[in-house]
């Protein structure tokens, strides 16, 4: 059987929110246009892509690696489209773009490479900074645009920006761990259990804020700034943590299996968008260049 791009779409909007009836919303169809999407799209591929849970469903160690395969297909389509519709020489000359940690370590690689096929006329320098920097820096005009998590920002009065990716945060566990198997998990919950921090792009700064709404703090047993070491110690039943979907890997450098599920609690998401000075507003072909990096951003990113 054929797969198609719907069914590639109503595959990812259920990954994404573990539901049928919310699958369905989204993607603005039936409830039953959604399930019978899913049991075409898993007969053609041979295997179960969801195991279900109390909550709902959850993308089985398979669904995983199609999840990763999906998002690049929708994401090569949605491209195309955009670069059918736009002259190719839109954007000329020479941009300097900062970036922060995290968009340099996840999606800073292929966002270079997708630009450069659709822009060819447009020489990017990509400048790594902290977000403080970031910003003194568009201020000053050392920098054109950045690409940050705009959720850090501070100087909003004189920066404006356009929100890309909005990637929720989750547990992740070693697949074992009671919290994985419990009816609902709370921050209250997450809070008896050894954690493991990342210390990575204001990141703990975050932390503080929405554990500190509730009066929590996490019961920390390790803190790193490197996202694997994280990863590994999760893997290796070391702690638990709580960080985005644009981060999330299912297995360690070991090879072990990390899964992830959702709080009962508000937990922010981490929200990466195209940063600009206000004063001067954006250049010219600024808006194709957003256009096309919030399809590619999208594209990128993993469920």
């Amino acid at each position: 059987m054929q797969i198609t791009l719907r069914q590639f779409e109503y595959f990812l909007a259920l990954a994404e929110t573990g539901q049928v009836s919310k699958a369905a919303l989204r993607c603005n169809v039936s409830q039953s246009s959604v399930t019978i999407a899913l049991r075409n799209l898993e007969q053609s591929v041979g295997m179960p892509l969801f195991e279900r849970h109390a909550k709902g469903l959850r993308l089985t160690e398979a669904g995983e690696r199609f999840a990763r395969h999906a998002h690049n297909v929708t994401g090569a389509f949605t491209r195309a489209m955009e670069d059918m519709r736009a002259e190719r020489d839109e954007l000329r000359g020479h941009l300097r773009l900062g970036v922060t940690e995290t968009i340099s370590a996840y999606l800073m690689p292929a966002v270079i490479s997708a630009v450069g096929q659709r822009f060819p006329n447009l020489r990017l320098d990509v400048i790594e900074r902290d977000r403080a920097d970031v910003e003194q820096d568009l201020l000053e005009g050392r920098l054109d645009l950045a690409l940050a998590i705009v959720s850090n920002l501070t100087r909003f009065d004189e920066l404006q920006y356009d929100t890309m990716l909005k990637s929720p945060r989750r547990l992740w566990t070693h697949p074992d761990h009671p919290l994985q198997h419990a009816p609902k998990v709370s921050l209250a919950d997450v809070a008896q259990a050894d954690y493991v921090l990342l210390d990575m792009d204001e990141h703990i700064e975050t932390v503080g804020k929405y554990w500190g709404r509730r009066g929590l703090r996490p019961r920390v047993r390790f803190q790193s700034r490197s996202p694997e070491a994280v990863r590994s110690l999760v893997a290796l039943q070391q702690g638990v943590t709580i960080l985005s979907d644009l981060v999330y890997r299912p297995w360690s450098l070991e090879g072990r299996r990390i899964l992830r599920r959702d709080l009962v609690d508000d937990v922010p998401t981490m929200d990466i968008g195209l940063v600009w000075p206000r004063r001067g507003g954006l250049a010219k072909g600024g808006q194709a260049l957003i256009a096309f990096l919030r399809a590619s951003i999208k594209g990128l990113s993993h469920v």
